[in-house]
C-alpha cells in the first residue's frame, strides 16, 4: 500500500459548486476509483487549497492512473472539475494535483 498526498487551489468562486459536485459523486466515477486500486480517498479543503489523500493498494499505479484517464466518465467528470481548480505554480511537468511528500506516518 502506498499512500499519496496531493494540493491543488480551489478558484473561490466555485467553492460551493466544487462542494455540491462531492456530495454527490457518480456512481461510475467512484466505481472507476475502486477499480483502480485507489482505497480511503479523501478531499479536504482550507483557504481554497484542496488536499487529497488516498491509498494506491495495486501494483501498476501508472497503468492504473492510464486507464483512469482513457474511461469516458471520468474524463466527463474532470471537464467539470478542471475550470474550478488552479494547479499550483511549482507542480512538477504533467501534473495537473501537485504531489506532497510523505514525511511522517504512523498507523
Amino acid at each position: 500500500m502506498k499512500r499519496y498526498g496531493q494540493i491543488i487551489r480551489l478558484r473561490p468562486e466555485f467553492k460551493e459548486e466544487y462542494i455540491k459536485y462531492h456530495a454527490q459523486v457518480w456512481p461510475e466515477v467512484l466505481n472507476l476509483i475502486r477499480d483502480c486500486n485507489i482505497r480511503n480517498y479523501s478531499i479536504f479543503l482550507r483557504d481554497h487549497v484542496l488536499y487529497a489523500y488516498f491509498e494506491y493498494a495495486g501494483s501498476n499505479y501508472e497503468a492504473d492512473m492510464a486507464k483512469m484517464a482513457a474511461d469516458r466518465k471520468m474524463q466527463e467528470w474532470w471537464t467539470l472539475m478542471e475550470p474550478m481548480q488552479e494547479p499550483m505554480s511549482d507542480r512538477a511537468p504533467g501534473e495537473w494535483w501537485a504531489r506532497m511528500e510523505e514525511v511522517f506516518h504512523t498507523d
